[in-house]
């Protein structure tokens, strides 16, 4: 059963896995963000979706949105998210050099073409300007969720790196994140796959009293990733710099 765009933003406000992949996320953004104190970075979110990310983004910088769904940017608008425009990450209907950071969090593994899409955004990007990329990994834990997603695949952070040079940056940073949940989720897929016991949407496996706890677990890798890498996890981080 598809989400109807209230129900998806819902979801992404109170579900443990939005919301601390969004404190991971934002302590990346703050940190790219903080290279130039003395400017209001503009951002660009490729595949904005109903908007969730584009509040946080806004506060670091002049947060934009684009999407391919009529029916996610016309839910943004009535949320006051005026600032969105309809189109397709491998053809983004901006300007070349518009923007400081692209971000494209969940986003380039629904790509036919991951490279277009990458060089798409590289060219809306100032020089010197970066990319923030949040992507799944390991086709290993491929599961019900990828498919009801449309994904093309997951990836391992040297075929991101692969596709970030490709498409003509320079990586700066990757890492795993998602690393406390890594084995509860191959042992749940695994679980499927022996079993064929499937849920129609693995986001309605779901305890809502545990959110606010499981939130904070996976949202306190923030603190770890300012210092270290992680070897596995069940998402991949890239920062990269538009040459």
């Amino acid at each position: 059963m598809e989400h109807t765009y209230p129900q998806l933003y819902q979801l992404e406000e109170r579900h443990w896995w939005y919301v601390g992949r969004r404190r991971i996320i934002a302590s990346f953004v703050r940190e790219i963000c903080g290279l130039d104190a003395d400017h209001r970075p503009r951002i660009l979110d490729v595949g904005c979706g109903t908007g969730a990310n584009l509040k946080m983004l806004s506060e670091f910088g002049d947060a934009e949105g684009v999407d391919i769904s009529r029916d996610a940017l016309e839910f943004c608008r009535a949320r006051g998210l005026t600032n969105v425009r309809l189109g397709a990450a491998e053809s983004l209907p901006y300007d070349a050099g518009t923007f400081d950071l692209v971000t494209a969090l969940d986003v380039v593994e629904h790509l036919d073409d991951d490279v277009a899409g990458l060089r798409e955004m590289r060219r809306v990007l100032r020089p010197g300007g970066r990319v923030l990329l949040f992507v799944p990994t390991f086709m290993f834990l491929w599961g019900v969720q990828d498919d009801v997603s449309h994904h093309r695949r997951r990836y391992r952070l040297a075929e991101v790196r692969r596709a970030v040079t490709a498409a003509g940056f320079e990586v700066e940073r990757t890492t795993y994140a998602n690393i406390t949940f890594l084995a509860p989720t191959f042992l749940g897929r695994l679980f499927m796959r022996v079993t064929g016991i499937k849920p129609d949407n693995e986001n309605r496996i779901n305890v809502a009293a545990l959110n606010p706890l499981f939130a904070r677990v996976l949202g306190a890798e923030a603190t770890f990733l300012r210092f270290m890498n992680f070897p596995v996890g069940v998402s991949g981080l890239c920062v990269a710099r538009a040459k």
